[in-house]
């Protein structure tokens, strides 16, 4: 039991080291500018919808 864990460390390990690809400082720096505008984008939409869902639930409990 002890060996197939110690295993499975080295196997993850050597993966790790040799197998994936790091991306370098500018890709990730893109891929951060990516996600930041991708989070803003959906935070506005969501906003817009909320607002949108306030009006329409405000109308309908209090009609003027």
């Amino acid at each position: 039991m002890f060996h197939k864990v110690v295993n499975y460390f080295k196997e993850s390990y050597n993966e790790l080291v040799y197998k994936v690809s790091w991306p370098n400082r500018s890709e990730l720096s893109n891929s951060a500018v990516v996600v930041l505008y991708a989070s803003l984008l959906l935070a506005l939409v969501v906003f817009l919808m909320d607002s949108l869902f306030q009006l329409v639930m405000e109308g309908v409990i209090y009609p003027h």
